[in-house]
């Protein structure tokens, strides 16, 4: 059997920190296989999932600018058709390639891994974009009712109608979380730079604070959670366990969990 050959697409991927992440679960189950970036021209997308699937590339993920655009050049799953984005396709099998959405999973389990329950909890979920739209799902599938609070509120309106029983706001419904045990960072505030997107006085101690962001791990938001007394999950939590899933989902084996955070996190 020749080596298996997984990878990324996306526009730009140079700083990806998904091979080392990948390769570390190679060596560590002695996989003969390697995960490497692929950059296409934004109107490329479908000429390179065609030819992936011609070089018998076995998957890949999915990132900006193209989880929209592969929905459609794919056989969804039906979580990935209501969250509208696929980041990992599977080219193993017959017919159309497979496509899956983990940004949900990845949510899911980092809090999962922090010991946080989700069913019946509220939940506050910051931003509307596409990672706001995965960690509603990712809430709202495992039992927690969501609010959308976004800059924009039509933005929020409208995920929250796709998503069973959410609700929506403005910055300004940030108040609800007074009553929430579970509040996401899924906008871009405080990537590169010392901002938070939720005032620390709204912060209280039975919160499990997420933030997406990871660069830095530690975000304000975060530090300002943590001096609250809330449990923080930082975003390379996310990062890990959709990359885990999607070892899982190409592979059909238990991802080495332990070897991929260490790998990813000294990459960092």
């Amino acid at each position: 059997m020749s080596m298996q050959v997984f990878g990324l697409v996306g526009n730009p991927v140079g700083h990806s920190l998904s091979p080392p992440m990948h390769e570390a679960a190679y060596d560590a189950l002695g996989m003969d296989a390697r995960y490497v970036t692929f950059e296409p021209d934004p109107g490329d997308v479908e000429a390179a999932l065609d030819g992936a699937e011609a070089l018998g590339i076995a998957g890949l993920n999915v990132t900006i600018p193209f989880k929209e655009d592969a929905l459609a050049l794919v056989e969804p799953d039906e979580l990935a058709e209501r969250i509208g984005a696929v980041n990992t396709v599977d080219f193993e099998g017959d017919g159309r390639p497979r496509g899956y959405n983990t940004d949900a999973a990845g949510v899911r389990r980092a809090f999962e891994h922090h010991g946080v329950s989700l069913d019946g909890r509220k939940a506050v979920v910051v931003g509307a974009g596409g990672a706001g739209r995965a960690a509603s799902f990712a809430l709202a599938d495992a039992g927690a009712s969501v609010h959308v609070a976004n800059r924009t509120v039509e933005r929020a309106a409208s995920l929250a109608e796709d998503v069973p029983g959410a609700t929506a706001g403005g910055l300004d419904s940030l108040e609800r979380l007074a009553d929430a045990s579970v509040l996401v960072n899924a906008t871009s505030v405080g990537m590169e730079s010392d901002e938070t997107p939720v005032p620390e006085d709204r912060l209280h101690a039975d919160l499990a604070v997420l933030d997406a962001v990871y660069t830095p791990v530690e975000t304000r938001l975060l530090r300002d959670a943590a001096a609250a007394g809330a449990t923080t999950v930082d975003g390379a939590w996310m990062l890990l366990y959709q990359g885990v899933e999607a070892f899982e989902q190409w592979t059909g084996r238990d991802a080495p969990v332990d070897a991929m955070n260490e790998a990813l996190r000294s990459a960092l």
